[in-house]
């Protein structure tokens, strides 16, 4: 097939919209806006307030440095007055704030009025944290992969990231989108092979710790039992955790993640201490195989800190 990506100098890349690029937030939405949205983008956060006449000068100069960098940063407007939330978790004491984040952390900011040649190099440093502003197609291709892995199309999504990793051998998404193609086709042993060479600068990536963990729960789980009669011993007899527990992996094997994490919840509602706690560990290796933002690790997480704390 052909490559799923534009390389430099292809057509397709060209300037984002301006609303793609400047937004308001709030600080319910600061999550999504700001934190998850800065996985593939720095993102610019402009902390203001109506009363404030300085941020009226900053904020039109960011937006227009903003737009210029066609999609290297975007930036996000959090009026302070509306949404205290953030601002007080971050300490600021004082307005216009600017922070900027990439890979869900803070990474850069500054306090007060800037001139435009000033927050031109700030923009400008943050466009070569991220690679700059056109990455030729990259991330439609990592999410071309993915989609089409969901779909169960291993043999697709495992060529479109072979090309990424040949353009770019160091991408730890396409690496551990490879890993997880292995997984999906059930070679698990060829999945820890190459999860075990990792080359040492992806080693400690975080998709790598989060395909490690899958692929420790689907190694874990292939042993599991089959479900009918797992269920009927678990219904025989409510509290033979080690039995519930096998249960539960052999759900996550069936694909059944809603049902495995209920399993674990339940042996934690009934012996939190059980095997030195090995029901609540099960667990947290799930939501790091599931990842942080998964609706179900979000669900699972609170459900969990419900039992654990009541």
């Amino acid at each position: 097939m052909q490559t799923m990506f534009n390389m430099p100098g292809a057509p397709g890349g060209g300037p984002k919209p301006a609303a793609d690029l400047i937004k308001d937030t709030s600080d319910r939405a600061f999550m999504a806006d700001v934190i998850e949205a800065s996985r593939t983008v720095p993102v610019i956060v402009d902390f203001w307030a109506p009363w404030c006449g300085p941020c009226k000068q900053l904020g039109p100069l960011l937006e227009k440095t903003v737009k210029a960098a066609k999609g290297a940063v975007k930036m996000v407007k959090i009026n302070i007055d509306e949404n205290p939330q953030v601002a007080g978790q971050l300490r600021i004491q004082s307005i216009p704030a600017v922070y900027a984040f990439f890979q869900g952390r803070p990474v850069d900011g500054f306090v007060g009025a800037q001139q435009e040649s000033q927050i031109k190099q700030f923009v400008d440093r943050l466009a070569k944290l991220a690679g700059g502003a056109d990455d030729g197609g990259l991330q439609e291709a990592l999410d071309a992969a993915a989609e089409a892995l969901e779909a169960g199309d291993a043999a697709t999504a495992s060529e479109i990231y072979s090309q990424i990793l040949g353009v770019e051998p160091t991408n730890a998404a396409a690496y551990a989108g490879l890993v997880r193609c292995l997984m999906t086709a059930q070679d698990l042993a060829r999945a820890r092979e190459m999860l075990d060479g990792a080359p040492p600068e992806l080693a400690k990536a975080p998709e790598l710790a989060a395909v490690r963990s899958a692929l420790d729960l689907a190694e874990q789980s292939a042993a599991a039992g089959p479900v009918p009669e797992l269920m009927d011993r678990v219904a025989r007899d409510p509290d033979d955790h080690q039995t519930r527990f096998d249960l539960a992996m052999a759900l996550y094997a069936g694909n059944k993640r809603d049902a495995a994490v209920e399993e674990l919840l339940e042996i934690v509602r009934r012996d939190r201490e059980w095997n030195d706690q090995q029901a609540r560990k099960q667990l947290v290796k799930f939501f790091e195989a599931f990842g942080p933002t998964d609706k179900l690790t979000v669900m699972a997480r609170r459900k969990l800190s419900s039992i654990l704390f009541s």
